[in-house]
């Protein structure tokens, strides 16, 4: 065995797919690139997701308590990075990166058209917000582009490399 430096263990825990979060605030959208989340619960779905305070969007989720979680396919990978490089508080993205943004239904952030999935989210638990800038979402409204079909995420593993969702297997147990 070899040491790892404590700064790279996030690479072997990466938790999820790369996802798009947008929100709405003073009549303005933004949307930012997020990898760290998880799944809480199934029903009401939970997601927990670390927004940092540094983030532009941090403001406004703080503040409506609300966004969505789009889920884009490798093809947008470049346009997630891109994303992820750039500051709402400087640029458009959704103008700059050529995303379209459509009406949610119960939230005011958009859905991402060119997304496979879409999740309406509201804030369901803020109580660890101040400590370590995690945000506890209730889905309110799933999507799904059924044109999409087989869609196939990136995973970030840091420093600028992504894995690509691969081979799926189905194993089924022995119930006793």
């Amino acid at each position: 065995m070899k040491n790892l430096p404590l700064g790279k263990v996030y690479q072997l825990l990466e938790p999820g797919p790369v996802v798009l979060l947008t929100t709405a605030r003073k009549g303005r959208a933004n949307v930012m690139t997020m990898s760290w989340h998880m799944m809480m619960e199934f029903e009401p779905p939970l997601v927990a997701c670390v927004v940092s305070g540094n983030d532009y969007s941090f403001e406004a989720l703080a503040a409506t308590r609300e966004c969505v979680i789009a889920i884009p396919a490798v093809k947008l990978a470049r346009k997630v990075v891109q994303v992820g490089n750039s500051s709402g508080r400087d640029i458009d993205k959704f103008k700059a990166f050529g995303l379209t943004p459509l009406s949610a239904q119960q939230v005011k952030a958009p859905l991402i058209a060119e997304c496979f999935a879409n999740l309406e989210c509201k804030v369901a638990d803020k109580r660890l917000v101040n400590r370590y800038n995690l945000f506890i979402l209730e889905v309110l409204q799933a999507w799904i582009d059924p044109a999409q079909k087989n869609p196939k995420t990136i995973h970030h593993q840091g420093y600028g490399k992504f894995a690509v969702d691969g081979r799926t297997m189905t194993l089924k147990s022995k119930m006793r």
